[in-house]
């Protein structure tokens, strides 16, 4: 693919150049129609049997693109108080937002129960808690299926190397408690991990968990995580994930559970890079360049405190070259490393890759960025968070979170 912004009409009909000057860089910028379809795939996978797309907000907590998912009828995780208090503020219904957090205290626990928002405890010591601070109560259990997979071993939330989950063996102890406490388990989840590109995985961790499932009598739903991964490498014609082949797949093994189960509980999936990762881009200055021992480096204003994931997890995310509001052709490549503005030998985007030349004051576009880019940024060397801008349906602009200036970062101390 020569160029994945030309091809998708990302900015529509907008000059990348001119959005760059008006907001400024690094600037996040969101493709709605990209979003929204993303969304609706996900909301898609189950169409036999009671379903829902839990939109897995830590990937991206931004108002506006949660009302997006509001509207496209999907249901949301949440890991804390804040990402609760976000869902609620973007007009989501207790009963559409599912808490799933490890190793909380009770005030987070009591904010819960306060507003009646179902709750997962993924810990027996966790499950006891919630016991003591609301017996009688409802609530959901998560479950080490026994299985990981993901593009890298800080991302694997399943198997046996994970802080994630109550293991199988340990399945006895949440009866006793959930008895001691008068407790009704209500549903089940799990997640195995993030950014697999075959359905594989997932299908057998599913398999799994409806196994481990028929021991638990009356559940109302069970959750069997998200992880479907989205092709970080488009410029090379990486294929998309297979979802249609994925639900195909997926369907017998429900109904053969149904069939032994004796009823179709509510089946859930937790959705969160797959739904945004592919509708943001970041971009970015070129404010040097230059040569160390051979080797050609562009320094932009995309730091590590704007997009964490190249430095923590060596994540690749293709990048495509704008001069004058033009994306610059990949027909010419020669090798240099992009890096960023922070005081960190780390702050590297993209390391020793085949890209047009790159120019002083040419813009760097850095695709995929939707999902743990923004939600991860941080003031590191006291640099101020980007803005955030949404290309709408109808090509317009719009601001969706504005720059943060030095003064937001002096107002706490």
């Amino acid at each position: 693919m020569d160029s994945y912004i030309n091809s998708s009409s990302f900015f529509k009909n907008n000059n990348p150049e001119e959005l760059a000057e008006k907001y400024g860089t690094p600037l996040y910028v969101y493709n709605e129609e990209i979003l929204r379809s993303r969304m609706r795939a996900v909301a898609g996978v189950i169409t036999k049997y009671p379903y829902t797309a839990n939109y897995s907000i830590k990937a991206n907590t931004n108002i506006h693109i949660l009302k997006l998912a509001l509207e496209e009828g999907l249901n949301c995780d949440a890991m804390s108080v804040g990402e609760i208090t976000m869902l609620l503020k973007s007009g989501f219904p207790k009963e559409r937002i599912f808490f799933v957090p490890n190793n909380v205290s009770d005030e987070e626990l009591s904010f819960a129960i306060e507003k009646e928002i179902m709750t997962s405890l993924d810990s027996l010591s966790q499950l006891e808690r919630f016991g003591r601070l609301n017996p009688g109560g409802r609530c959901a259990v998560r479950i080490n299926p026994g299985v990981g997979a993901g593009h890298s071993e800080k991302v694997v939330t399943g198997g046996k190397k994970t802080k994630f989950g109550i293991a199988e063996e340990d399945i006895d102890k949440i009866f006793g408690i959930a008895e001691e406490y008068s407790l009704k388990i209500a549903g089940i989840n799990q997640h195995i991990g993030s950014l697999f590109m075959s359905p594989e995985p997932y299908l057998e961790a599913v398999k799994n968990i409806l196994r481990i499932a028929e021991r638990f009598e009356g559940l109302e739903f069970i959750d069997f995580g998200g992880g479907y991964g989205i092709p970080y490498h488009k410029l090379d014609d990486e294929a998309p994930y297979p979802i249609d082949e994925f639900r195909e797949a997926l369907e017998p093994i429900l109904t053969d559970f149904v069939e032994r189960y004796g009823y179709a509980p509510l089946f859930k999936s937790e959705p969160g890079r797959y739904c945004v990762a592919e509708g943001s881009v970041i971009l970015g200055r070129v404010n040097a360049i230059k040569q160390n021992a051979g080797k050609k480096y562009a320094g932009c204003d995309i730091g590590m405190n704007v997009l964490v994931r190249p430095s923590m997890y060596g994540s690749w995310h293709d990048v495509e070259v704008i001069r004058n509001g033009k994306v610059v052709s990949r027909d010419d490549l020669s090798e240099i490393t992009v890096v960023g503005n922070i005081c960190e030998s780390g702050d590297i985007l993209a390391k020793e890759r085949m890209l047009p030349e790159i120019k002083e004051e040419d813009l760097v576009c850095i695709l995929d960025t939707g999902a743990y880019g923004y939600s991860m940024c941080s003031t590191y060397n006291s640099r101020p968070r980007p803005a955030e801008v949404m290309v709408k349906k109808d090509g317009s602009v719009e601001l969706i979170r504005r720059r943060e200036t030095i003064e937001d970062l002096m107002t706490l101390f």
